[in-house]
């Protein structure tokens, strides 16, 4: 039986941005969210591909400083596939960053915290309560869970966490990552001579089946969902059932708007179906899904009527 709680105080999180953004873009997309978004927590870091990262780095600690003074938790995320020498450098340098909350997106992140406390990404596979006991004993505070999970799983979780519990509750989901880039094949590529197609789909880019059904998203290495989550309705269950802070993902929308219905929505001031109409307005050619959550196919989405 999923644990029922007495609903907590709550935090929206803007997830770090898992597309390949212009670095002057994504520079102005956080000095926005540090000024206007009401969210409490905002991840940095680069996820997808260690290629991206040189050009987005001299940014960093002004994005940073930026979101601090205007009272944002900065959380520093870590590559999701960690496959050279060089990028598990990085990522040593990363665990060892003070001052600075780390999110480990893989396990390998996890093991050099050294038991110090960071967060557990959505890139890890926290699918029961024997993982998540196994990382709070080695120092995770936090936990955001990987998309997957049908609510009933989400409460034993949550019930059972010394840890907070987030859950992914909008944008694109991050399903999988490979070593092979399939947007690169997708040009006829080679990953290695990329030109950084990835860049050309600031949203992603959409993959069909072979009925012409779009389906899936592709961003550089990364399978993502092609629908975009919304959970909109379910925010008020989740609560219940112990669930802290939700996670928002940047898509290339208003996403200072978007989180204020999310915020409207936990506040109680605003009408889930209401919110959801003006989330479709805000995201036009957007189709939108919360099949997992209910234990269904994740592309589907289902109505308060069932």
């Amino acid at each position: 039986m999923t644990k029922t709680m007495t609903p907590s105080p709550t935090s929206l999180t803007l997830g770090p941005c898992l597309f390949n953004w212009r670095p002057e873009t994504l520079r102005d997309f956080y000095f926005r969210i540090a000024d206007e978004a009401d969210v409490d927590t905002v991840c940095v870091g680069e996820v997808v591909c260690s290629k991206r990262t040189p050009f987005f780095a001299p940014f960093v600690p002004e994005v940073l400083e930026r979101l601090a003074a205007a009272g944002k938790e900065v959380v520093l995320s870590s590559l999701a596939l960690i496959m050279s020498e060089r990028e598990l450098e990085q990522a040593r340098e990363l665990a060892a960053a003070e001052g600075w909350l780390v999110e480990a997106n893989d396990v390998s992140v996890a093991a050099m915290m050294g038991g110090r406390p960071f967060v557990v990404g959505p890139m890890v596979n926290v699918y029961n309560e024997g993982t998540l006991a196994y990382l709070e004993d080695r120092g995770a505070t936090r936990a955001c869970l990987p998309a997957e999970l049908p609510a009933e799983v989400i409460g034993l979780l949550a019930g059972s966490a010394k840890a907070e519990i987030e859950v992914q509750a909008f944008g694109r989901l991050p399903l999988a990552i490979s070593a092979r880039c399939y947007h690169a094949r997708s040009r006829n590529l080679a990953k290695d001579g990329c030109q950084y197609v990835c860049a050309e789909d600031p949203d992603g880019m959409a993959v069909d089946t072979l009925d012409d059904e779009p389906f899936l998203a592709v961003n550089g290495t990364q399978t993502m969902s092609y629908h975009y989550l919304d959970l909109l309705a379910e925010l008020g269950d989740l609560r219940r059932m112990g669930v802290h802070r939700f996670r928002l993902w940047p898509q290339d929308v208003d996403m200072v708007a978007v989180a204020a219905l999310y915020r409207a929505v936990l506040a109680g001031g605003l009408d889930p179906a209401e919110a959801g109409g003006r989330l479709e307005a805000l995201c036009p050619g957007a189709e939108f899904a919360n099949g997992y959550i209910h234990g269904r196919e994740g592309h589907l989405f289902v109505d308060a009527d069932g």
